[in-house]
């Protein structure tokens, strides 16, 4: 029998973290963004809003801003009291930043570890928080030092909700080329850290509909310019919808593929996720099937690729036979 979902559980979950998430940020927030970050509809934000009204008896302002609702909690005058970090609390911190210190570069790396340093004061009584029990490999990775004032730009301008103008060298592009964008995610996927946003229209020019969203390698972006002209955070973006939902970063028509993996694959595929809707079945000898629906007919033939002898694409027949062109290509390099 499944277990049962605990919704007042769920309901009090909610409640105390748009408490405080409204209490500890002192921003506005608009409707449809609380929404979708507590990941209910518009009339349970606004229900939780009246109960935090009426449990706590604190004012939360309600303003009109570009015909859509906005709240923000008043601060009280004398301040928010700090609260004490637990050990675990802060070690778990300097985890986080020791496993993204190579997406960071070396200002970045160094503000958060200040950032870190100074969150130690207020640490409850035990053992204490260290950063040497904690590290990451660096070979294959991207250095992005060189990075560090491209990535305050973008994130001044998603903060601000400022459209940005991009100077971007494609990697199949033999110069760089220019665009205006509405930047709206920075995020990492196999240690390369990517900015997807939407197109804005150019100064001068009428409008024309982008074929698909701006995907953005930040490493290839070679200079980013904020502008004056500010844009609303699109109320149909949902970050997990588009990426999370299938095998690949790159977003084309999603197809199912069949996978059998024998020996030491079979066991690294068996510990991961690759895809939400993936189905693993056990078969006789040890061999493992994986079905699973992925966007990116490049990105899975290089991943399959990887396995060696250890894995064999079992279906579609189509992808079979690119998967053998890509071998015998492979081999007429060796001669």
């Amino acid at each position: 029998m499944p277990e049962k979902k605990d919704l007042y559980r769920s309901y009090g979950e909610k409640l105390i973290s748009l408490f405080g998430r409204l209490l500890y940020s002192g921003e506005s927030y608009s409707l449809t963004d609380l929404a979708r970050v507590l990941g209910c509809s518009k009339q349970s934000v606004l229900r939780l809003v009246d109960d935090i009204r009426r449990a706590y008896r604190v004012e939360i302002e309600e303003t009109l801003e570009r015909n859509r609702k906005h709240y923000r909690l008043k601060r009280p005058a004398i301040g928010i009291p700090s609260l004490p970090l637990t050990d675990m609390e802060l070690n778990v911190l300097w985890m986080s930043q020791a496993f993204a210190k190579h997406l960071m570069g070396e200002r970045l790396f160094e503000e958060a570890t200040q950032a870190l340093l100074k969150s130690q004061t207020p640490v409850q009584e035990g053992k204490g928080a260290s950063p040497l029990h904690f590290g990451s490999l660096k070979p294959g990775t991207i250095d992005y030092t060189a990075h560090q004032e491209i990535f305050q730009k973008l994130i001044k301008a998603m903060a601000e909700r400022r459209i940005c103008r991009i100077k971007y060298q494609a990697i199949w592009d033999g110069k760089a080329k220019s665009y205006y964008v509405k930047p709206l995610k920075v995020f990492s996927h196999k240690d390369t850290v990517y900015l997807h946003a939407r197109k804005a229209r150019t100064p001068g020019h009428k409008y024309q509909e982008a074929a698909f969203d701006p995907l953005l390698a930040v490493h290839r972006i070679q200079d980013a310019e904020i502008t004056d002209r500010h844009f609303e955070y699109p109320a149909d973006y949902n970050f997990e919808k588009l990426f999370n939902r299938d095998f690949g970063v790159i977003k084309e028509e999603a197809f199912k593929v069949e996978v059998e993996f024998t020996g030491w694959a079979a066991r690294f595929v068996s510990e991961r996720s690759w895809s939400p809707d993936q189905k693993l079945v056990r078969r006789k000898a040890g061999t493992l099937s994986l079905v699973f629906t992925t966007s990116s007919e490049a990105e899975f033939i290089s991943w399959v690729l990887g396995f060696r002898e250890e894995a064999k694409v079992i279906r579609p027949k189509w992808l079979v036979e690119t998967v053998k062109q890509a071998l015998d290509a492979s081999l007429r390099n060796y001669g």
